[in-house]
């Protein structure tokens, strides 16, 4: 196991090991970030917070889960409002675990959209455990939607010189593909959606920003192909419900929007 999966797995036990064995099984199918495996996992966390109910990461995998389901599976307020009930549960209870706030923060921040709440959980983080490649990778997501490029890219950087060849570079990759996109460097864009795709090619948004970053390169077949990509891995999506649930920075949303129309994905 590699230093930053030590990290990430590392936290303040529950007295129920068993509560931990069941978080242990589901982290696998989290990590995909996509709805199926998503659902798979529900249920063994489940199980681990009705053995210990004040479990701040198994808490924050819930959180994460709920978010998987309600931004890739339909925007189901029910997801919405259970992935945030679990987000402050896991900023709560995990007040000591570095885990378990950069996963309440992220949640809080791309479902909840309250930014400064996640920011401050995510700093909180890295001052417990400043070598977490985990609280990097998924803070850097909260400042690329919200349209503070360098800065993702400063933090999505720094976690992949900590954990270079982590099972979830896909999440920074994707970030910096976002913040390259958002200040027009589309050519960089493009090389790292690729990269996210690499790391993770059932996850449906780098394929989104793939071919956005196409289209502005003028590759309009090969946009078009990863749009039909992104409908494949992702039957529901849409450009408003993408940019709506996440509330995607205005700037970053109007050119997204207008290369995913000219590639074909739904409005």
């Amino acid at each position: 196991m590699r230093d930053a999966e030590i990290d990430r797995v590392k936290r303040k036990r529950p007295d129920n090991l068993d509560a931990y064995d069941l978080v242990l099984r589901a982290i696998p199918h989290v990590y995909v970030a996509m709805p199926a495996e998503a659902a798979k996992a529900l249920p063994l966390l489940e199980q681990s917070l009705a053995l210990e109910p004040g479990y701040a990461s198994a808490h924050g995998l819930m959180a994460w889960c709920h978010e998987i389901l309600f931004v890739r599976a339909g925007l189901k307020e029910g997801n919405r409002v259970e992935a945030i009930r679990h987000a402050r549960a896991a900023i709560t209870h995990g007040r000591d675990d570095a885990t378990a706030l950069a996963l309440g923060a992220f949640v809080t921040g791309m479902v909840e959209h309250d930014r400064v709440t996640a920011i401050e959980a995510f700093e909180r983080a890295l001052a417990l455990s400043p070598s977490s490649a985990f609280a990097l990778f998924l803070g850097s997501a909260i400042l690329a939607y919200a349209g503070d490029a360098e800065r993702a890219i400063d933090w999505g950087e720094r976690a992949l010189r900590i954990s270079p060849n982590d099972r979830l570079a896909y999440v920074p990759y994707h970030v910096m593909a976002i913040a390259h996109f958002l200040r027009g460097r589309y050519e960089e864009a493009e090389n790292c959606a690729r990269r996210a795709v690499q790391y993770n090619p059932g996850f449906s948004i780098p394929h989104c920003i793939l071919a956005a970053a196409l289209a502005k390169l003028g590759r309009t077949e090969d946009a078009k192909r990863s749009a039909i990509e992104v409908l494949e891995l992702q039957p529901s999506f849409s450009s408003s419900g993408f940019c709506t649930a996440l509330a995607v920075t205005p700037a970053l949303s109007e050119s997204l929007t207008k290369a995913w129309r000219e590639v074909g994905l739904p409005p």
